[in-house]
């Protein structure tokens, strides 16, 4: 009689045997070349593009709300909703899309995004009702929810170690003019011609980057390499099991209510406190935004050694709260609140793309779409509950609160960043049971 027991002992030790002998990886000479500097600025400015306008379709409705009001017979708070849909809806896909980007490859979902929010733009120019908008905002946060797996997929996966911080530098940039160009461009066709003309030349800019993208597909191909033996196996919610992921959640959680409340409160609150007029406190925000690319751009070449990523981003938000307390606590005369503004748009953009080094390092190389879908998935609920928390400190003439609430934002991202280093990056693959 065969024995079951010392049968399977045998087949496992023989496999076991077998799986040390087996090579773990391509052998040097079948390892992919190192991409070259024209190849890292070609997909660098791909992905940046791409990016431009997942950014631009966020404010695409919000500077024609006046106009929309007034056309569909809608209140301010239900054109507001909008804005709650799509990015309820796009936090929503941000977390699925990382499974498809691991399973499909980056390329066919950036397409469909990009199509996607096409779509809605034309959709928005062609309807005429409120819920024709809400039902294109809903497409809209579809499209722009796949965008950070796919970017940061694409990044970490084809650019040079060499050259991260700069890609990551390029890519919060492209963002930045995506959010300064969809404002400037609506509202001054709005007052040329009509709404439904600006946005369907909104769509019109969006299909062309589809088909630029297109057209370059090539330079977005992922390199083929060898999966690790451990990770062949892998369950695809195993990630969720790596404690560091849900620190970089929670970061960029905490972050979003911080950008939430300078986009939304802080410029008003700053004038309530400090007697700011209104002219000033206009360029407040775009002060803030053009030091923050400013500093992004200067915070990728900090970003080339990864070892002190963590010092930067520490220091930078560091040195935010300390802007952010002056506001709220000290003397600032009028015409210093934009410069405090401007300050700490360099210092947090500055951290940036440290910020993206530190996630990529608590990040499996064979998850990176799920992980990204994930985590960026905190950006979307901060910038839905930040209004929350603030609306009602301003609307009770808290204005001190808001300011000392941004500092304190500030400084759980320090907090934050340092949890995020100190906790080891575990395995994704389960053990055979």
């Amino acid at each position: 009689m065969i024995n079951v027991g010392q049968a399977k002992a045998h087949l496992m030790t023989c496999w076991a045997r077998y799986d040390r002998c087996m090579p773990t990886s391509l052998p040097p000479y079948l390892q992919p070349q190192a991409p070259t500097f024209k190849q890292d600025v070609q997909l660098i400015s791909l992905v940046s593009l791409a990016h431009m306008m997942s950014h631009f379709s966020q404010l695409l409705l919000p500077p024609l709300f006046p106009w929309l009001k007034d056309d569909l017979n809608a209140s301010y708070a239900e054109l507001g909703f909008l804005m709650t849909i799509f990015f309820i809806v796009s936090c929503a896909v941000q977390a699925v899309s990382g499974f498809f980007v691991d399973r499909l490859g980056p390329r066919p979902i950036l397409f469909a995004g990009l199509g996607l929010l096409g779509l809605s733009c034309l959709g928005y120019a062609l309807s005429n009702s409120y819920w024709m908008l809400a039902f294109f905002a809903v497409l809209a946060g579809v499209g722009n929810g796949v965008f950070h797996p796919v970017d940061y997929t694409l990044i970490n996966r084809r650019v040079s170690a060499s050259r991260l911080g700069h890609a990551y530098s390029a890519h919060g940039i492209s963002g930045s003019l995506g959010w300064a160009v969809a404002p400037a461009l609506v509202v001054g066709l709005t007052l040329a011609f009509s709404w439904r003309i600006a946005l369907l030349v909104a769509a019109a800019l969006v299909f062309v980057v589809l088909f630029v993208v297109v057209l370059q597909r090539q330079k977005l191909a992922l390199p083929s390499v060898a999966v690790p033996r451990a990770a062949t196996g892998d369950k695809a919610m195993d990630f969720l099991k790596i404690p560091a992921v849900w620190m970089c959640f929670g970061f960029f959680f905490i972050y979003a209510i911080a950008l939430g409340l300078v986009n939304a409160f802080a410029p008003e609150a700053a004038r309530q406190l400090h007697e700011v007029p209104l002219s000033l406190v206009a360029i407040c925000l775009s002060v803030y935004m053009l030091a923050s690319a400013a500093g992004m751009a200067s915070g990728g070449f900090l970003a080339v050694n990864p070892a002190r990523s963590e010092k930067v981003v520490v220091t930078g938000f560091t040195l935010a709260v300390g802007l952010s307390l002056w506001l709220a606590l000290g003397q600032v005369p009028a015409a210093g609140v934009p410069v405090l503004f401007g300050l700490m748009g360099f210092v947090s953009g500055l951290a940036a793309p440290s910020r993206d080094l530190l996630i990529k390092s608590a990040t499996p190389a064979n998850a990176s779409g799920r992980v990204y879908g994930v985590v960026y998935a905190g950006l979307d609920i901060g910038q839905a509950v930040s209004p929350l928390i603030f609306g009602w400190m301003m609307d009770r003439g808290h204005f001190q609160w808001v300011l000392l609430g941004l500092a304190l934002m500030q400084c759980l991202l320090v907090c934050s960043a340092l949890s995020i280093q100190r906790v080891r990056r575990g395995p994704l693959a389960l053990r055979s049971a």
